[in-house]
């Protein structure tokens, strides 16, 4: 695809134009505690933080986060920022830092693992790295700080039994398994769908993305069959990848355009798969005007507040308990760098202290149609509904499991192909 090569192409530039200016660039901009909401205030909330620091620095474990996108932004990022407050709430002497916009559009030249080190000499003990394109800062933060623990949240290179393992005892991954919570967004989506097109707007093609986006595809055909009860034919699916997690202006497609295309062409429910609410206010904006749309928002369990009345529901990640027992065991110094693949409690789906992976229904989701939603939970709870069952092919027709075959873990996380039927680039 154009704009991811496009992309590829600036970041290596940038880091060939590294300089080093880190910790200045970062002074006043927003490594601070969470509760610090503005740049203006961060200055003062540093210097307390520093003078209150040299008197409990014996008993307090400093953790620090750096993310991707901002903070605040209704989705990936801001599910993060708030599993720091969780393990705050939880453990009164840990304190959580962040530097927010870790990107080549807002930090042109910072890499992350620069931005990991100036956290490290400023106490860190433990950092997470909050996107899949950090993957190998996390790495190299590890190799060159062994006695700090890091969390790559996505990734593998902690998975003994998957292709990249890099057995570096300090690395650990957290990843919930969002396909789940990806397969009952389809379900909802082509429960609430009249015209029988769901758009799903897209993020940028790997791995992952396209696990996510097959997840859905197969949570709505079989609601769009056996709830519905309409043709299968009749069920258009299709994906847009904006080339990035959020927009970059010049390096991806505009997403407001994206998703403005979409209800312009009668698609009347929108999927969010990028970290930023664009799906949803330009869903409000065509409800506004008239038309007949729905969405389902992403990430993060309050996002169906952007536009609450046309919101079907929202996947969204639960981070909290799984950063909460890793820093619990990095304070004792029992860290061992695991691959946590969180799973959802299918007895308790919004549990904040037990489920990995939630499903937060919005206020569009009719009562007829939460009954099937229902049903449709509990059958992938019980396993009686088993999605990644062959019969399945890929886009291209080649099989990728077998009249009853049942995927293995390593299939489902190394998705090669997008699913036939799904419309949209595949690589």
């Amino acid at each position: 695809m154009g704009i991811i090569t496009h992309r590829a192409a600036s970041i290596v530039s940038m880091k060939h134009l590294w300089v080093a200016a880190l910790v200045g660039m970062f002074a006043g901009a927003c490594n601070n505690t969470p509760s610090t909401p503005t740049s203006a205030t961060t200055a003062a909330t540093t210097a307390t933080t520093t003078a209150t620091t040299t008197a409990s620095d014996a008993k307090e474990f400093k953790a620090a986060m750096i993310l991707v996108g901002p903070k605040n932004d209704s989705g990936w990022n801001q599910g993060h920022y708030e599993a720091s407050k969780y393990v705050m709430d939880k453990v009164s002497d840990v304190k959580f830092d962040y530097v927010d916009k870790v990107n080549p559009g807002d930090r042109p030249n910072v890499k992350a693992s620069q931005v990991a080190d100036d956290l490290i000499s400023k106490g860190a003990k433990l950092i997470v790295f909050n996107s899949d394109d950090f993957k190998d800062d996390a790495l190299e933060t590890a190799k060159k700080h062994p006695n700090v623990s890091v969390i790559h949240s996505s990734g593998d290179y902690a998975w003994k039994d998957g292709k990249n393992f890099k057995n570096q005892k300090n690395l650990g991954n957290v990843m919930p398994q969002m396909e789940y919570g990806r397969m009952i967004s389809g379900c909802a989506a082509a429960l609430h769908s009249e015209t029988g097109k769901i758009g799903f707007l897209g993020p940028l093609i790997n791995d992952e993305t396209r696990r996510l986006v097959s997840a859905s595809y197969l949570g709505a055909q079989y609601c769009w069959q056996n709830y519905r009860k309409k043709n299968p034919e009749d069920l258009k699916f299709k994906v847009v990848w904006i080339g990035f997690w959020f927009n970059i202006p010049g390096q991806t497609l505009d997403p407001t355009k994206v998703s403005d295309d979409f209800y312009n062409s009668g698609f009347d429910v929108v999927m969010s798969g990028i970290d930023t609410p664009e799906v949803a206010v330009q869903g409000k904006k065509a409800a506004e005007a008239g038309k007949k749309v729905k969405y389902l928002h992403y990430g993060l369990k309050t996002g169906c507040n952007v536009a609450p009345e046309i919101c079907i529901g929202v996947p969204y990640y639960n981070w909290g308990p799984a950063y909460l027992d890793q820093i619990k065991k990095a304070k004792e110094n029992k860290f061992t760098g695991e691959f946590i693949s969180g799973a959802p409690n299918w007895k308790d789906l919004n549990n904040a202290d037990s489920s990995a992976v939630g499903f937060e229904k919005g206020k569009a989701l009719t009562p007829e149609n939460d009954k099937f939603l229902a049903e449709f939970i509990t059958g992938l709870g019980d396993g009686k509904i088993s999605l990644f069952k062959g019969p399945l092919n890929y886009q291209d027709g080649t099989p990728f499991l077998k009249q009853g075959e049942t995927a293995t873990p390593q299939q489902i996380w190394y998705f090669t192909s997008l699913l036939q039927g799904i419309e949209g680039a595949s690589k």
